[in-house]
C-alpha cells in the first residue's frame, strides 16, 4: 500500500528563518512561501533530492502548527508523508483494521494540489501519518 516517502514536515516557528538555514548555510533549494489556509499553515520545501522536507508555520491561531509550537517552542519533526496510489482504497483499508483517520475522514487537497489524509499519531507509535495520492 505505502509508496515512497513524499517528504518529512518540521513545524517552525520562523518560516523565512529556518528557510534561510536550509537555502543559506546547507545550500538547499528552498521553494517560495505557500500559504494553505485550508489546513492553516504557511510552507516551503527543501529538496534534498531523494525526497523533500516541509517546513510549516502557523497560518492564524487556529492552526494545528501553533499547538504543536506551544508545546515545542524550538519547533521540531511534525509528521511524516508516505505516497498511496488510490488514497480513497488506503482510507477504507486503515479504517477497516482499526486506523483512525483525523479529520472527517475526506481527502482535502494538499500543498501538492493531490489528495491528502492524517492518520492518528496514536495508531502510528507517536508519529503523524500524512499520506498523500501518488
Amino acid at each position: 500500500m505505502l509508496g515512497r516517502l513524499n517528504h518529512v514536515a518540521l513545524a517552525v516557528p520562523d518560516l523565512a528563518a529556518a528557510a534561510a538555514v536550509y537555502r543559506d548555510t546547507l545550500g538547499a533549494h528552498v521553494t517560495a512561501p505557500q500559504a494553505l489556509p485550508e489546513h492553516g499553515v504557511t510552507v516551503v520545501f527543501v529538496d534534498v533530492g531523494n525526497t523533500r522536507i516541509e517546513l510549516l508555520e502557523p497560518l492564524g491561531e487556529a492552526s494545528p502548527i501553533a499547538a504543536f509550537l506551544e508545546k515545542n517552542p524550538s519547533g521540531g519533526m511534525h509528521h511524516l508523508c508516505y505516497e498511496v496510489d488510490d488514497i480513497v482504497a488506503a482510507r477504507d483499508r486503515l479504517k477497516a483494521s482499526g486506523a483512525r483517520v483525523l479529520g472527517d475522514g475526506k481527502p482535502k487537497t494538499g500543498a501538492h494540489g493531490k489528495p491528502v489524509l492524517f492518520l492518528h499519531p496514536k495508531d502510528f507509535f507517536g508519529t503523524l501519518v500524512e499520506l498523500e495520492q501518488a
